[in-house]
């Protein structure tokens, strides 16, 4: 049996604590001038970017959570916390999307006059705050399904904003109100594209799908095509966190290979797939093709 720990983890403390602090202060400025301009748009986006920072919150304590050490009762620690904080970071978002909903349907009922001037300010204000906060994930983003949540809610923040101000824009030199909560309904749509992706692939790691950046056919072939291997079965890949994957399976091998034969293969994994845990039983092929447990590691 090999095991092969490798958590070395960039730091996104400050990233967090960056992100959390500047959009908590536009949160609060974005609130105030949405009822001052009666913008739904404005008030859709300060939902959004309240909802996100919550998100960023939850996720950052998971990470924390994720380095305690394992005990005799959690032995793999908590690293697992990281995958439930995606899960309650996607049903959040979609909660958020449904009042943001809610309250443009009551403004094409109601509408009202909006100032598209101020609308215009506020959002370029959270088009420069959204984009730089993205930006502090960006590196991180394709090896922590956490990190990817926080870049991926900045992001779309970003893009919304965006929509909002170029929609202040139109507001401004067409004078139509329609146009503020058909913003939010398109502000809805981009929130739950994005928050549907991270709950479905919180979902299948949670249940210990293989993720989905690993082909299990061809791990199960790199196996099959290292030389001494006589077969593969009782494969597994899941994931033990948002940036760890762990294997394990039985390796069919003739009498007489060494030890260097199974620390070579889990360096391999580690190198082509980036598979953190690997745990590897041998069974030995005698002349009768028996297979026996191979009791020569630890």
């Amino acid at each position: 049996m090999a095991h092969h720990h490798s958590h070395g983890s960039q730091n996104y403390g400050k990233a967090f604590g960056i992100g959390i602090a500047l959009n908590t202060i536009y949160v609060a400025v974005e609130l105030y001038y949405g009822f001052v301009a009666n913008s739904s748009a404005l008030l859709a986006d300060a939902g959004h970017n309240a909802s996100d920072v919550f998100s960023l919150i939850l996720a950052w304590a998971a990470i924390k959570i994720a380095t305690k050490r394992p005990s005799k009762r959690y032995t793999y620690g908590l690293r697992k916390t990281t995958i439930l904080a995606s899960m309650i970071n996607g049903v959040i978002i979609i909660a958020a999307a449904g009042l943001i909903a809610w309250d443009a349907i009551q403004k094409f009922q109601d509408p009202a006059e909006i100032s598209g001037n101020l609308v215009m300010i506020v959002a370029a204000i959270g088009l420069v705050v959204n984009t730089g906060t993205a930006f502090l994930f960006w590196k991180g983003s394709k090896g922590d399904l956490n990190i990817r949540g926080a870049f991926l809610h900045m992001a779309a923040d970003a893009g919304v904003t965006l929509g909002v101000l170029l929609g202040g824009l139109a507001i401004k030199y067409t004078g139509l109100t329609w146009i503020d909560p058909a913003l939010s309904l398109v502000i809805v749509l981009v929130i739950l594209y994005s928050a549907w992706g991270l709950l479905r692939d919180s979902i299948k790691i949670a249940i210990d799908a293989v993720p989905k950046n690993i082909d299990i056919d061809e791990v199960e072939k790199f196996l099959m095509d290292i030389e001494g291997v006589e077969e593969v079965h009782d494969l597994h890949i899941w994931a033990m966190s948002t940036r760890e994957t762990a294997l394990s399976t039985h390796l069919v091998v003739p009498d007489g290979h060494e030890d260097q034969f199974i620390y070579d293969i889990r360096e391999q994994l580690h190198e082509k797939y980036e598979i953190t845990h690997t745990t590897l039983q041998i069974e030995k092929e005698f002349g009768d093709k028996e297979y026996k447990p191979y009791q020569g590691l630890e």
